[in-house]
């Protein structure tokens, strides 16, 4: 993989990880247009950069990442003349408190992560499919044309309770099991269906991707440098990878800018008619004979 290479693949990858749009997709096209083979190397870069790209979350929201509520835990007088029991379940609540944000990004977590341990071999043979990326794409792309009316009706109420937080956790693992549907789309959805406005569905969609697709990338690093020969490519590539991080980064800071305001202003149809006319671009690809590698 060259350098320019490389660089178109992170900006592909910061355009489209938190639209819903399926980063997925865009890679296979990427990679068939550019020629590149589909390599461990290529897979790892791939999942690599987004780290950049969920970095770009955390600085442009490092103010909910990092403020957490006011509370003293072990505050003396909130448990006066309770017992040890109660005095427990008084300290756990006050740390859940204090703690809110992290503590439902872990409950919107656990769902995926469960699944992904259970059936990590059908997800990897799932994602192996082309066809179903393609497919999923336009069937995704047909759904978002009526996602604003079906399910844009937003109570009062927009904190993100343990319900919420569990039922989005849920929708982000159906694009696990179907590739190419996207999890920004997927989980941004979710979000709209426990009553939360489009633009704080899709912001914790964005939050929840940060632990998500960290695990993802751990994952994926721990499995190249068991061995030798990929701790070898590891270090080998090294400046590709800071490189790719880098600008996926700094295309991702500008995409959520461009999709939050975008989205509060117009809603989801016109990526729903972008999925449909990439989809159909795949499946075309695909009828006629061509061969696209999986990133």
């Amino acid at each position: 993989m060259s350098i320019l290479e490389a660089i178109i693949i992170a900006i592909v990858e910061g355009l489209t990880e938190f639209l819903p749009v399926s980063s997925t997709g865009h890679m296979i096209i990427t990679q068939a247009l550019l020629g590149i083979e589909s390599t461990d190397f290529v897979r790892f870069f791939t999942v690599n950069i987004q780290l950049g790209a969920i970095l770009s979350v955390v600085v442009l929201y490092w103010q909910r990442f990092f403020k957490m509520n006011s509370c003293r835990i072990f505050d003396p007088q909130a448990v006066a003349g309770a017992s040890a029991g109660k005095r427990g379940s008084i300290y756990l609540k006050r740390f859940l408190y204090k703690y809110d944000f992290y503590w439902k990004l872990l409950i919107a977590c656990i769902p995926g992560l469960v699944l992904g341990l259970l059936f990590d071999d059908i997800i990897d043979r799932v994602l192996g499919s082309v066809s179903v990326v393609s497919f999923m794409l336009v069937i995704g792309g047909v759904f978002m044309l009526f996602v604003d009316k079906w399910f844009n009706k937003p109570l009062p109420d927009q904190s993100i309770t343990t319900r919420r937080a569990w039922l989005i956790g849920l929708s982000q693992c159906a694009a696990m099991f179907f590739p190419g549907l996207s999890r920004s789309m997927a989980t941004i959805v979710g979000g709209m269906m426990t009553k939360l406005n489009r633009k704080n569905a899709a912001e914790f969609s964005f939050f929840l991707a940060v632990p998500t697709m960290l695990g993802a990338s751990l994952v994926k690093t721990l499995s190249l440098v068991k061995e030798p020969a990929g701790k070898a490519l590891l270090q080998e590539n090294i400046g590709l990878l800071l490189i790719g991080n880098l600008v996926a980064f700094v295309v991702a800071m500008i995409a959520i800018r461009f999709f939050i305001d975008f989205l509060t202003k117009y809603g989801f149809k016109a990526f729903g008619v972008y999925r449909i006319v990439i989809g159909g671009v795949l499946l075309i690809l695909i009828f006629s004979g061509i061969n696209l590698s999986m990133v």
